[in-house]
């Protein structure tokens, strides 16, 4: 039975596409583009999530205060109430990853494409090589998980830290390190 696929021009794109299919990256809200503080704060204080979001940024000042600030949006607001606003507003705007799940970390990788180690260079996964399979298990998957939740999990990212943390911690470095230099990848978990 196929499990999760991932395809790209590179084998980087082909693991995010991947773990694309299988959970939320961190992400922008659409509905928050507001680039004045004035109206980051009225949609700000239109929801309890982002009332919340305030006083965990430390906004603390009376409601009389927030009336005037409200009510006009050239009022002479000091820079550190800004700076708050502003926190509490991307607090509110970026939803938070979700995490890698473990059938993506524990799972059986085969990977088809252009495949070189050393002088080895072949194409994997046709009908004259089999796919190079990796066992996920055996991998550190910290460094990309925590890129991964801070939304920096690039492709190139990914290619370098599955060779090293994946790849490397199952089969070993290679005769000279592992190279993907082919222009289509596909990734399939098992």
């Amino acid at each position: 039975m196929a499990g999760p696929t991932g395809r790209g021009g590179s084998l980087g794109t082909a693991l995010n596409d991947l773990l694309r299919s299988q959970v939320t990256p961190r992400h922008r809200l659409s509905s928050y583009t507001a680039k004045h503080w004035h109206a980051q704060l009225s949609q700000l204080t239109a929801t309890h999530r982002g009332q919340q979001a305030l006083a965990d940024a430390g906004l603390h000042v009376t409601t009389k205060t927030l009336v005037n600030w409200l009510s006009d949006s050239e009022y002479n607001v000091r820079r550190n109430y800004l700076d708050i606003i502003h926190t509490a507003y991307e607090n509110v705007a970026v939803i938070p990853a979700d995490p890698i799940p473990d059938h993506v970390k524990r799972g059986q990788y085969e990977i088809s494409g252009v495949v070189k180690t050393g002088n080895d260079e072949r194409t994997r996964g046709t009908a004259y090589a089999a796919p190079l399979r990796i066992d996920g298990s055996r991998g550190n998957w910290d460094a990309i998980e925590a890129l991964w939740r801070a939304g920096g999990l690039t492709d190139d990212e990914f290619e370098d830290h599955f060779i090293d943390d994946a790849i490397v911690e199952d089969i070993g470095a290679g005769s000279d390190g592992w190279e993907f230099p082919g222009a289509a990848y596909c990734v399939e978990v098992r």
